[in-house]
């Protein structure tokens, strides 16, 4: 079971959106779950139509069933405040070091620290416990960045490991390894039935499967419907054929018919090519090997209704918490 379920791809693809509807659908029937989100564009703010997130965890949605969505956007600085004092105590002096600048140095210079500090956060609320000794969270949803980069922010941990071979900073980031490389991680990509995107989800697999780093879906997101095909329009495109749409206009009572049914034609074959490359593009995603669930586009656009209309279709799908 993967409680730590972490949703990447291109920008443009909408995995923010993807990102808060799966822990929407992963908190159906009574669970909890924590929606996080590390690169500081409070997207998850913008689509539960709420302010902006502090650094703490706060609800901001119930999903069918009861069950409770948290959101928390991580600030790398806060974050390594938060360690310093858990593993130094330094109080009031990490304050001070803040007040002097080595704070923002050390997020924004000192290599890898910065993507130490917000996968290490999420893997803490995945471990964390309450006092029963039951998990906080059923699932925590991580909005990660995008593919290009997915690999190196989830491996960085490795890295600092390898520096520090001992005290603190290396027992943290052997103890995220444990949990980013196992069972209870998945890593899904978001992407459009597009060249561009479709490439680098393939690339982002090949990257994190080299990396030993656990995969999980691949969610094909905003697919249009299929009208007509190739052989449709071939169909249509028929001197009889255009004749016959000609007198269906004229039927249907729109005047100048004769001169929209070229038009119309290029139109459908627009779309038969747009249907075929679209193939191509899910014949690339099959070699993947991995599970792939399609989501309508919406064409309203996302607003809060359209977030709830798109996590019944990932619990319709059957995707779930299993890697």
């Amino acid at each position: 079971m993967s409680r730590l379920q972490v949703v990447s791809g291109k920008g443009g693809t909408g995995k923010t959106t993807v990102a808060a509807a799966l822990a929407l659908a992963l908190a159906t029937e009574g669970k909890r779950t924590l929606l996080v989100e590390v690169e500081g564009r409070q997207g998850i703010a913008q689509l539960f139509e709420t302010e902006a997130l502090p650094y703490e965890e706060r609800k901001i949605a119930v999903a069918p069933g009861g069950g409770e969505v948290f959101a928390l956007a991580i600030d790398a600085e806060r974050a390594l405040l938060d360690y310093l004092q858990m593993f130094y105590k330094l109080g009031s002096a990490g304050r001070a070091l803040k007040k002097l600048g080595a704070i923002d140095f050390a997020t924004t210079i000192a290599p890898g620290v910065r993507d130490v500090l917000l996968t290490g956060k999420a893997c803490e609320a995945v471990r964390r416990r309450d006092k029963q000794g039951a998990y906080a969270y059923d699932y925590v949803v991580m909005d990660a960045p995008p593919t290009g980069r997915i690999t190196r922010f989830l491996n960085v941990n490795d890295e600092v490991a390898g520096l520090a071979k001992i005290g603190p900073i290396h027992n943290q980031a052997q103890a995220v390894m444990r949990v980013l490389k196992s069972a209870e991680t998945a890593v899904h990509f978001v992407t459009l039935l597009e060249e561009m995107p479709v490439q680098e989800t393939a690339d982002g697999v090949d990257e994190l499967r080299a990396a030993d780093l656990p995969t999980g879906n691949v969610i094909v997101n905003m697919v249009r419907p299929h009208i007509l095909d190739e052989e449709a329009v071939r169909t249509a495109a028929t001197t009889s054929r255009r004749k016959d749409i000609a007198k269906s206009l004229t039927a249907a009572g729109i005047s100048g018919a004769a001169r929209l049914v070229g038009p119309l034609l290029e139109q459908a074959a627009e779309h038969a090519q747009r249907v075929e490359l679209e193939r191509e593009q899910r014949e690339v995603l099959a070699g993947l090997e991995l599970p792939t669930y399609e989501l309508p586009l919406l064409s309203e656009g996302v607003d809060l209704a359209g977030l709830y209309q798109l996590a019944t279709e990932l619990r319709k799908l059957g995707v779930n918490g299993e890697a």
